[in-house]
C-alpha cells in the first residue's frame, strides 16, 4: 500500500487499517470518493489534451472528500484543478524592491510604538499596528526587507519577542489574555509590506473564533471519546503516513487543510524546539517545494485563568501555501469562503518532502 498512498486511494487506506486505528480514525474524519463524469464536444479534444494531458483526465474525474467530525473542517481534493488555464500571469513581486524605503526598514521613524514601548530583540523588533484587527495588535519586523531571507536564529529571536510582547501587552491590559500569532508572506498571503514580518495580537472576552472551534473541538471529543483529541489526531495521520515527530514536536500533513500544502504542528511551549521546527519546515517548503507565498498562525492557550477548558491543548501552529505571487487567479473563492476549501496538491506529496 505504500507505494500507492495518495489522496486517490485514502479509502483503500483507511479499510486497511487494523480495527481498532480504524475505528479511531473514523472517530474522527469522514471521507468522501466521489466520480465528476463530463462528456466534452469533440471539438473541445485539442485543448483539452493540451491542457490536461488526455480527454480521458477530464471525461472521469476522482474528489474526495474529508470533513473532521468536531472541528468540521474539511477539504475536497481534485488533483486535475491544478492544471486548469488560469488567467495571464501578473508581474510577480520584487523582493529586493523598496529595501530601505518602506516603514519596516526604518521602524523607530516610520512605525508608531504600543503605549507600554518596543519589545527589542536580538535582530527584532516590534512596532503597534497603525491599522489594529484587534485593541492589542503589534508587528515584529524582521530584519530583513526580503521576506524569504531568514536564518533560523531570526525566527527564534522572533518567537521569543512575540511571546515577550504579549507578556507586556497582558500587563498593560489584564482582561485582554487570548493570544494568536501570525505571519503572512507576500502581499498574496494579505500582507500589505513586503518585508519580512511576524504579527502578534491579544483579545479580550474569548479566544479568537477558529481558536475557540479547536478548544470547543478538543473538550467534545474528550468529553464523548474519553480520549486526548490532539493525541488521536496525530495518531491517525501517522497510521496513514502523513505524521512524524521531531523531538517534542508532533507534525502532521493535514487531511482538513484550510488550503494547499497545509502543515499542522504540535508542541508543549512557545520555545525554541518548536522555532527550530517551524524554521525546518519553511526551509523545505520554500527550498523544496517553490513556496513563496504562504500564512502561518499559532494557535495558543491564554495568559491567565478564564472559563474556558484550556487541559490538553498545545501550541499549535498551522501553515499553508498561498500559491503563485505571480498569478493573476486568486486561490481563494466562495468554495473557501461559504462551503469548504478545494485542494490539489496531494497530503502524500507534502509528507514525503517535510519528514526527514
Amino acid at each position: 500500500m505504500a507505494g500507492e498512498r495518495s489522496i486517490t486511494t485514502l479509502p483503500e487506506q483507511v479499510a486497511a487499517l487494523d480495527s481498532a486505528t480504524q475505528a479511531r480514525l473514523q472517530d474522527l474524519f469522514a471521507i468522501t470518493r466521489s466520480v465528476g463524469r463530463t462528456v466534452p464536444p469533440p471539438e473541445m479534444a485539442p485543448w483539452i489534451a493540451q491542457a490536461f494531458g488526455t480527454v480521458a483526465a477530464v471525461e472521469s474525474q476522482i474528489v474526495v472528500k474529508t470533513l473532521n467530525r468536531w472541528t468540521l473542517e474539511g477539504a475536497l481534493f481534485n488533483s486535475l484543478r491544478a492544471r486548469r488555464p488560469l488567467a495571464q500571469r501578473a508581474a510577480p513581486p520584487d523582493l529586493g524592491a523598496g529595501a530601505g524605503q518602506d516603514p519596516f526598514c526604518n521602524p523607530l521613524t516610520a512605525t508608531p510604538a504600543d503605549t507600554f514601548g518596543r519589545i527589542r530583540g536580538h535582530e527584532v523588533i516590534t512596532a503597534s499596528n497603525v491599522a489594529k484587527y484587534d485593541g492589542l495588535h503589534a508587528v515584529i519586523i524582521l530584519p530583513d526587507h526580503n521576506p524569504l531571507a531568514w536564518s533560523a536564529a531570526q525566527v527564534l529571536d522572533a518567537f521569543a519577542t512575540a511571546e515577550r510582547w504579549l507578556a507586556a501587552a497582558h500587563a498593560a491590559n489584564p482582561p485582554a489574555c487570548y493570544p494568536f500569532l501570525m505571519w503572512n508572506c507576500l502581499p498574496r498571503s494579505g500582507a500589505s509590506i513586503v518585508h519580512g514580518h511576524m504579527q502578534a495580537t491579544l483579545g479580550e472576552g474569548s479566544a479568537y473564533a477558529r481558536v475557540e472551534l479547536w478548544r470547543r473541538a478538543a473538550a467534545a471529543y474528550q468529553q464523548q471519546q474519553g480520549r486526548e483529541y490532539f493525541a488521536d489526531f496525530h495518531a491517525a495521520h501517522a497510521a496513514l503516513g502523513l505524521a512524524g515527530q521531531v523531538g517534542a514536536v508532533r507534525w502532521l500533513a493535514h487531511l482538513t487543510p484550510a488550503k494547499e500544502k497545509e502543515l499542522v504542528l504540535l508542541a508543549p511551549a512557545l520555545d525554541a524546539d518548536l522555532a527550530g521546527v517551524v524554521y525546518t519546515m519553511l526551509r523545505r517548503l520554500v527550498d523544496a517545494l517553490g513556496v513563496q507565498a504562504f500564512n502561518l498562525a499559532v494557535y495558543l492557550p491564554p495568559l491567565a485563568p478564564t472559563a474556558e477548558d484550556w487541559t490538553g491543548f498545545p501550541v499549535v501552529v498551522r501553515l499553508v501555501d498561498r500559491g503563485d505571487p505571480g498569478s493573476a487567479t486568486s486561490d481563494i473563492g466562495a468554495m473557501e469562503l461559504f462551503a469548504q476549501p478545494v485542494v490539489t496538491f496531494d497530503p502524500w506529496s507534502l509528507a514525503a518532502a517535510i519528514g526527514p
